[in-house]
């Protein structure tokens, strides 16, 4: 099944945001996924299966380095 989710990484006591925002997309691109950058979020696109382990994986990453926020809306029923 195809989804399409935005996804927002919070990075918590980071001083510099993008550095564990770009490795986290960086690791969702390299599983597979299809990634749109917004200022605030990212639009991730899929097949459902590789999407959710590459966000698993992904979180995984970010919160082994500091504490962090994920928020995902996910949907199947989105245009492609």
């Amino acid at each position: 099944m195809q989804v399409e989710l935005e996804v927002s990484l919070y990075p918590l006591a980071e001083e510099h945001l993008e550095h564990p925002v770009k490795d986290f997309a960086d690791l969702l691109e390299a599983h597979g996924c299809d990634i749109e950058h917004t200022p605030l979020s990212s639009i991730v696109r899929g097949e459902s299966q590789k999407v959710f382990e590459a966000l698993r994986l992904g979180y995984e990453q970010a919160a082994r380095k500091s504490g962090c926020v994920l928020i995902v809306k996910a949907c199947n029923a989105c245009p492609l």
